[in-house]
């Protein structure tokens, strides 16, 4: 069942705007002004229809996938024209909008159809935060020929905007039913939907749902057209970024010794680790983690301890051989986490200096380092102090 409509109410002559043709018709950008909003309602709802003045069908028809309909002498009467072009279908809701409301946010129409849920009308709105003037006209009554007669209060008072929406059978009704010989021209649909006593909620509009009026309109739609490309442009250099994660875990029992090094840091103990290399646990699991996020092996690979001139070697030769790596092939830490895992020695106590030791030998911000520890409660190999464990992990971005 189609459930969701637009109605776009493209049937004035907009003189104001200038141009040899209505506003609607217009160029902005690359794109008419009625192509502008049609292309932001299209993936919303399940049918559109364009209401154009009986003598713009020409411009009309180059809109595609859409009903067209001609309006009448009013914008109501235009707007129930539209609605009666729907009547044959399974239409639950449906949004009414003026075409000059061209790059209205799409936010503002899924807030309204979010509305429709719980409400038989909703519509969008501004609250007004502007003092507010009578003005008695002087001369020709253009502004400069006004004088300040008094103020009215604010206080409740909203900018309408659109997509104005409704329950489709109510406000088809609510249309039929509109005498404007008794409540007046319609300024807009709400004012239908309120004389036939339906309660309309208010919506989260935005500044960025102008009408465009003026010849003024159209430089400022331009600007906001760039200012979305750029934000367009840049959301896609984001969500297009390259990021690697690796996962690095290692282990080194315990032997004779006074110290331990972890994460480069020497920490007294009664007993060291024992290795091919000086054991440090946490680095090792550290430079795997960056070697498994390039795709690159492990540390074994790239420093066998069959070679002797590897007996002793200090860690930081191999962490910084894994970022040197990672930076020739184009990226860049974007952050590690080490997890020490022992019952003894006590690693929060150093665990700041190991952060900087860390950082300092990857060249990178420290709070991109994060090391902490965990015991094992007393299970395992761990638990028995037989050794330590490590795991790490590392993210890398690749670098534009």
């Amino acid at each position: 069942m189609t459930k969701h409509a637009a109605v776009i109410v493209a049937a004035g002559r907009g003189t104001r705007a200038g141009g040899a043709l209505p506003k609607q018709w217009q160029s902005l950008g690359n794109t008419r002004v009625i192509d502008h909003a049609v292309a932001i309602f299209r993936p919303l709802v399940d049918e559109i229809v364009v209401v154009h003045h009986p003598d713009d069908r020409a411009q009309a028809q180059q809109v595609e996938n859409v009903k067209l309909v001609a309006g009448g002498a009013t914008r109501a009467a235009s707007v129930r024209a539209g609605l009666e072009a729907l009547e044959a279908q399974d239409i639950e809701t449906v949004l009414i909008h003026d075409a000059a409301r061209a790059l209205v946010p799409a936010e503002v129409i899924t807030g309204v159809l979010e509305a429709l849920r719980s409400h038989r009308a909703a519509a969008p709105a501004l609250m007004i935060t502007d003092a507010l003037w009578l003005g008695t006209a002087q001369n020709n009554g253009k502004t400069g020929d006004h004088i300040v007669a008094g103020t009215r209060d604010r206080s409740g008072l909203f900018r309408a905007q659109t997509p104005q929406g409704f329950h489709f059978a109510a406000i088809l009704a609510a249309h039929r039913a509109y005498e404007a010989e008794t409540h007046g021209e319609a300024a807009d649909d709400v004012a239908v939907a309120r004389a036939a006593g339906i309660e309309v909620l208010i919506t989260e509009g935005s500044e960025e749902n102008f009408k465009i009026t003026h010849p003024a309109d159209f430089a400022r739609a331009e600007a906001l057209l760039r200012e979305r490309a750029q934000q367009d442009k840049k959301t896609q250099e984001n969500t297009q970024m390259e990021i690697r994660l690796g996962n690095g875990y290692d282990v080194h029992r315990f032997g004779e010794g006074d110290h331990v090094w972890l994460c480069g840091i020497k920490v007294p103990h009664t007993r060291s680790l024992q290795g091919h290399s000086d054991a440090d646990v946490g680095m090792h699991a550290l430079t795997d983690a960056i070697y498994g996020a390039l795709a690159r092996g492990d540390i074994g690979q790239h420093f066998p301890p069959s070679e002797a001139r590897w007996k002793g070697a200090e860690s930081h030769i191999f962490l910084r051989h894994a970022i040197g790596l990672a930076r020739e092939m184009g990226y860049e830490l974007m952050n590690c986490d080490v997890t020490l895992v022992c019952e003894r020695p006590k690693v929060g106590p150093h665990s700041q200096e190991m952060r900087a030791a860390l950082a300092a030998i990857m060249n990178v911000d420290v709070d991109k380092v994060s090391v902490k520890a965990t015991t094992s409660e007393r299970l395992g190999f761990t638990g028995r102090e037989e050794g330590i464990a490590s795991l790490a992990t590392a993210a890398l971005i690749k670098q534009a």
